[in-house]
């Protein structure tokens, strides 16, 4: 009887509305069901009530205006629906929200529901070849979907791109992005920047070289291809020695894009070096462990900013690349702010690439600090001595001070938003290079985790400045480190799960947690909020999932399950 009536409860729940909630200055204006449009795209940060791209706007600040949920509203969240993706991989996709539809993907499907009550509207699976999973990294994950004049596109784990029908969910194409058995694969969720639709990529440790796609979304015939390693003549070719080694040099693409359409400038991050170890490709790399700002029409690059020259750690420079305008010494700059796994957060003038800013978040020992003049990364003995082949303890993990997992900025506070990991790693650089072999992994290092002391925490929550990366607050992780993103919202709340399950809202001022609800898994994705006829929605994915790290002390504790799980204010 009782979970009759909190069922219905629910369903009750869900049909109500309220007309309180603050609306952004854009509306989308087709409302056919079949968008969205170019226009829509550009403004998605500036309508509340649909959520268009990955990051919630090409600049991906994770930010949305909307109040109705805030810190005194906060005590009356309550899920509102919650829905089943039958998937034991692991969730770690954004949703996107259009016409009140609600499109969300995991390594096996992509389902269309009612983005106010869970009512599912179609689904398709994603087929790919299951022997592809033994090329795959860090788990077998999708991070989300595009749309785009009345199209879902979707990736595939074994590196296909489709194209779906928005309104049935049928298969309109399908494109072969590269071939799996070299090593290759497709996580990321694909964008549209400028009428291009653009993949990138995964296989860092398999010896690939690093590319991002530009296709036709209509057709889905390949328009360009941009290798993010640099060959013989051409610019940055120089950075690596004069043989092959740029062709399994890495520097993968699995993260997407940021966008400026006034600049007409993408913004993509590149992973690790191929090998892991440097020893045989002496040289910065380009660019490897690098942001590269590009034409999206085009793939041409117009500059580029490495984070790691001569990358060695597995610092991967995918991490996103969040885009503002912010006061640097009484001066309004067009930024990219960005953490890097190195343990370094960057604040770059993003017309340039000039650096303008370069701190630690976390502990880092590595290097000392970041050259504002050169703009690169003094490093220290640790540093050397691992370039010289000794065994010694990195700070961060390979893991990074910041993974994936994405930070949030609010423009009104100017704080960037973030989950930090603080582990190190036994480190050394194999004497025997090795053996590039198509598929296998091609790594030459030894890398184990160093113990850490129970007594301190595994990482932290908390609220950053994006030029001196100093912390407002910072909530210490005891139990276990948190690989889910960022929300922040105009309602003074930060919204972020935990690998237990435990879907939170703290106060973006005091850091203190206001409200937590948990879910039926672990949280390792991207919450979103939206407004539906005047009532505000929180929509996160549940389901741990992602590689070894992101499971780290779960076992035994947290089961998989994917789920979708919205919430709104009982009333």
């Amino acid at each position: 009887m009782k979970s009759w009536l909190m069922a219905a409860a629910v369903i009750t729940l869900a049909a109500c509305a309220t007309s309180t909630t603050q609306q952004a200055d854009y509306t989308t204006q087709s409302k056919t069901g079949t968008g969205p449009t170019g226009d829509e795209l550009i403004n998605d940060h500036r309508s509340a009530g649909d959520v268009l791209t990955y990051g919630m706007g090409y600049h991906q600040q994770r930010y949305s205006p909307l109040t109705q949920i805030n810190k005194s509203t906060i005590k009356r969240l309550v899920p509102v629906w919650s829905v089943s993706l039958a998937n034991e991989f692991g969730e770690q996709g954004q949703p996107l929200v259009y016409d009140g539809v609600l499109y969300a993907a995991n390594v096996k499907r992509v389902v269309a529901v009612e983005a106010a009550t869970g009512k599912q509207l179609w689904m398709t699976e994603i087929p790919w070849d299951p022997a592809a999973a033994r090329v795959v990294c860090c788990g077998l994950s999708n991070r989300g979907i595009a749309l785009y004049n009345g199209k879902v596109f979707v990736a595939s784990l074994d590196a296909h791109i489709m194209a779906l029908d928005q309104k049935t969910g049928k298969q309109v194409w399908k494109t072969k992005v590269t071939e799996w058995k070299d090593g290759y694969s497709i996580t990321s969720a694909p964008t549209v920047a400028n009428g291009v639709l653009m993949t990138g990529m995964t296989g860092g440790e398999f010896g690939v070289r690093g590319f991002i796609d530009g296709y036709d979304p209509e057709t889905g015939k390949r328009l360009w291809r941009r290798h993010t390693t640099a060959g013989p003549g051409e610019k940055g070719g120089d950075t690596w020695p004069k043989n092959d080694a740029y062709m399994r040099g890495g520097a993968s693409t699995w993260i997407t894009g940021s966008y400026d359409p006034e600049l007409d400038l993408v913004y993509w991050g590149t992973s690790n070096g191929g090998p892991w170890t440097a020893t045989p490709r002496p040289g910065d790399n380009l660019y490897v462990a690098s942001v590269i700002a590009f034409r999206p029409k085009t793939g041409e690059i117009v500059w580029h900013y490495q984070w790691t020259p001569a990358e060695t750690y597995d610092f991967d420079g995918n991490n996103e690349n969040v885009l503002a305008d912010i006061m640097v010494n009484g001066e309004k700059r067009k930024v990219l702010m960005h953490a890097d796994r190195n343990g370094f957060l960057y604040t770059l003038d993003r017309t340039s690439g000039k650096l303008i800013s370069g701190n630690p978040y976390v502990k880092v020992n590595w290097a000392s600090h970041i050259d504002l003049t050169t703009g690169r990364p003094v490093e220290t003995e640790v540093g050397r001595k691992l370039r010289a082949g000794e065994k010694v303890m990195i700070q961060p993990r390979w893991t990074g001070g910041k993974n994936w997992m994405p930070m949030a900025f609010n423009p009104n506070t100017g704080k960037l938003y973030m989950a930090m990991l603080e582990e190190a790693s036994i480190f050394q650089l194999n004497k025997d290079l090795p053996v590039y072999k198509p598929g296998e992994r091609y790594m030459g290092v030894t890398n184990t985790t160093a113990d850490r002391n129970p007594n301190e925490p595994w990482g932290y929550y908390g609220a950053i400045d994006p030029l001196t990366a100093k912390p407002q607050w910072r909530i210490p992780l005891v139990d276990l480190p948190s690989w889910s993103g960022m929300l922040s919202t105009g309602g003074g709340l930060v919204f972020t799960g935990k690998a237990s399950g435990e879907f939170l809202a703290i106060d973006e001022e005091s850091g203190n947690i206001l409200w937590q609800f948990r879910t039926s898994s672990g949280i390792n994705a991207q919450p979103i909020t939206y407004a539906i006829n005047g009532r505000q929605y929180v929509s996160v994915l549940s389901g741990l999932g992602g590689g070894t790290s992101s499971k780290r002390g779960t076992q035994g504790k947290v089961q998989p399950g994917g789920s979708i799980w919205t919430f709104a204010l009982m009333e």
